[in-house]
């Protein structure tokens, strides 16, 4: 098997890859390994391309939720007959999370890129009004506007680098601030455009958080359809109560009764959908995986299923 490693040199020493790799080479034979580096200009697209190009069987991505997403933004726009594995390096490493796949373990992660079964993974397409212009991006993780975006926006990078996902932390109560109540028009599938509010809006093709959280319990990245939460706590009191909702009701209680439906509150709305537009009355702050991307006031999010095929120790759920 010839494999093709993207790295992203900012997160990870290559020798430190190497040497992880050479850890878990006793569990699989690999005739060829190419190396791959990403760069500012090019954080994953056109190094994927090259690498498909060259004659890969097996795409290995190290780096963060970034530069995964960047791989997949090429793979899924190819007919490439190739399976991909994640050597997660990056702050939150949601999409690796989601699929079960080890971090803070590079060699048990490359054991795993070597070993594990493919499972069909969906990928999501986001079309966005910038003020340049329309723009068309993948995601794997979820996107939205509101508290998680600004969150992003807030997070001190050099804080990050030393504090990993706790910066977030450090940048909620500026988030909470700027993140006010507003009218928005959403539009799921084919039907009529219906009014709500609030000040965030996640669309998800995942839905669990560092920590064990289940943002969105009943996302599946395998299952063809996008999962959307709509949240409008206001106060004190509100937030406990939501707090509350995604971790007991919607989060250990779902544990032991797994075939209830998520429940919605006065402050928290859940939903499915293949496709989901939203119109916002002004551009607000808007996030790709993790990624603060700038300001939009109308998106559209749809699925594509089955997209890509990932290395995970989650069987293939068909």
């Amino acid at each position: 098997m010839r494999a093709a490693i993207v790295w992203n040199p900012s997160k990870i020493e290559r020798d430190v890859l190497e040497a992880g790799l050479a850890e878990a080479m006793g569990a699989a034979s690999i005739e060829d390994v190419r190396w791959w580096e990403t760069t500012k200009e090019d954080p994953g697209q056109g190094v994927t391309e090259a690498a498909i190009a060259d004659g890969a069987e097996l795409l290995i991505v190290a780096g963060g939720d970034g530069t995964v997403r960047a791989a997949v933004e090429h793979l899924a726009g190819t007919s490439a007959d190739l399976e991909m594995a994640i050597i997660p390096l990056g702050t939150g490493n949601l999409f690796a999370r989601n699929l079960d796949i080890p971090v803070n373990d590079v060699p048990a992660a490359f054991g795993l890129a070597l070993t594990g079964d493919p499972r069909p993974v969906d990928v999501g397409w986001v079309e966005m009004e910038r003020e340049g212009g329309r723009e068309r991006h993948a995601f794997v993780v979820m996107v939205g506007f509101g508290l998680d975006a600004h969150m992003l926006a807030e997070t001190d990078d050099d804080l990050k680098d030393k504090a990993g996902w706790l910066a977030y932390v450090e940048s909620l109560g500026r988030a909470w601030s700027a993140s006010d109540i507003l009218p928005f028009s959403i539009t799921t599938d084919d039907g009529t455009p219906q009014d709500r509010s609030g000040h965030t809006l996640l669309v998800a093709n995942c839905g669990a958080l560092q920590g064990g959280i289940r943002l969105l319990p009943d996302a599946d990245p395998s299952d063809g359809e996008l999962d959307y939460l709509v949240l409008s706590a206001e106060g004190l009191a509100e937030w406990i109560g939501t707090f509350k909702t995604m971790v007991w009701d919607n989060g250990l209680k779902r544990l032991i009764h797994p075939s209830d439906e998520p429940m919605n509150t006065d402050s928290t709305h859940h939903g499915r959908a293949r496709k989901v537009a939203v119109t916002l009355p002004d551009a607000h702050a808007f996030e790709i995986d993790g990624e603060e991307v700038g300001d939009t006031r109308a998106f559209t999010v749809t699925i594509q299923p089955s997209a890509i095929r990932v290395r995970s120790s989650i069987a293939d759920p068909r």
